[in-house]
């Protein structure tokens, strides 16, 4: 039989592994690309025209990604996760902060849109939405007064924080709520831009309107499969 020190020694060995493995994984490096849009500049249309799209996609967003590059060129926060860099953004620049949110917001604005978006969502993320607000209606009607009522620039969210509850915030500029300056911390699985570069092509000053149009284009089985990513 084994010995009560072996075991004890055998344990702390173990320990240590994991402790290294951890480290491991934590210090992987990710390389960070300026990702294609995943449809066409019109597809989105009559909801978000083409113009727009055009413009946000390729001179906004893209002016983030540049400029969050050069701020992190030479640093050891090139080679970091958003996820990481946003858990200490009080620790950074501003110019980190407006940019590298720049950049992970808008990736996941047009991941969470399609051409065939629209409806409700169904399963587990509509029986999640029912627990969180009571029902469908009360949500949208919920994310819409988020997004309205936004002074300025900035998104609207809806998160799952880390006792798997859903909450829905808005951030000014380009904040979002895994950065560590938020009222509330969670994961986004939705997201809508309510800066007027966003909308204004095609709905002036009327940013209700184009929040209303947002319903028709959001990709249910997307933000089902964040919701679920999240909470692995």
């Amino acid at each position: 039989m084994f010995s009560a020190f072996y075991v004890r020694d055998l344990f702390k060995l173990l320990l240590v592994l994991m402790s290294f493995c951890m480290s491991v994984i934590a210090d992987e490096t990710v390389e960070h690309k300026f990702k294609p849009l995943p449809y066409a500049y019109d597809a989105l249309e009559p909801h978000i025209d083409a113009k727009t799209m055009e413009i946000h996609y390729d001179r906004h967003h893209r002016a983030y990604f540049n400029n969050f590059m050069t701020a992190v060129d030479g640093s050891a926060l090139a080679g970091q996760s958003f996820e990481r860099i946003f858990a200490n953004i009080s620790e950074h620049s501003d110019t980190l902060r407006n940019n590298g949110g720049g950049v992970y917001n808008h990736d996941l604005f047009w991941q969470i849109m399609s051409p065939d978006g629209g409806g409700r969502p169904d399963g587990d993320l509509a029986r999640r939405l029912e627990t969180a607000f009571g029902s469908f209606e009360t949500f949208r009607a919920t994310f819409n007064e988020a997004a309205a009522t936004r002074f300025g620039s900035g998104w609207a969210w809806l998160c799952v924080d880390a006792d798997g509850e859903l909450f829905v915030i808005s951030t000014p500029n380009q904040d979002n709520p895994l950065m560590d300056i938020v009222d509330r911390q969670g994961t986004p699985i939705l997201a809508l831009d309510v800066w007027e570069h966003a909308y204004y092509l095609q709905y002036q000053n009327q940013r209700g309107s184009y929040i209303e149009a947002f319903w028709h284009v959001i990709d249910w089985n997307e933000v089902a499969a964040r919701l679920e990513a999240a909470e692995r």
